[in-house]
């Protein structure tokens, strides 16, 4: 696997936008946080939408989020959280990034390299 989606990326994605689409083209295989899959879900306003939806995230790999990402997300967002404004669900898509040691990629750099630093890549 070359990779995590961040949320953001897989937005790009659904709404085709160009370099999103670009860059997937000839990816190696890329993985995907279910909480990302949530939070797509959670975005979908009716069954066409989420049909469509369902059928992009079927293409990832997903990446299961465990324990010890919990507790590592925690302490992230203990550290991140007041100074830095970072989500807490960016907090648990990062942690498996952090324990697998692969890239996440996202435009969202600001919240994400803090906690990962240079794994923290924007694609395009």
């Amino acid at each position: 696997m070359n990779g995590l989606l961040d949320t953001a990326i897989v937005v790009d994605l659904l709404r085709g936008y160009p370099p999103a689409v670009s860059w997937l083209e000839g990816q190696p295989p890329l993985g995907l946080s279910p909480i990302a899959w949530l939070e797509i879900l959670d975005g979908v306003t009716n069954r066409k939408d989420q049909d469509r939806a369902v059928k992009l995230l079927g293409h990832f790999l997903r990446i299961e989020v465990l324990s010890l990402d919990f507790d590592w997300a925690i302490r992230q967002a203990l550290a991140l959280r007041l100074s830095h404004n970072v989500d807490m669900m960016d907090c648990l898509i990062a942690a498996s990034a952090h324990r697998l040691e692969i890239p996440l990629f996202t435009r969202n750099l600001k919240h994400f390299q803090p906690m990962i630093g240079p794994l923290a890549q924007k694609p395009y």
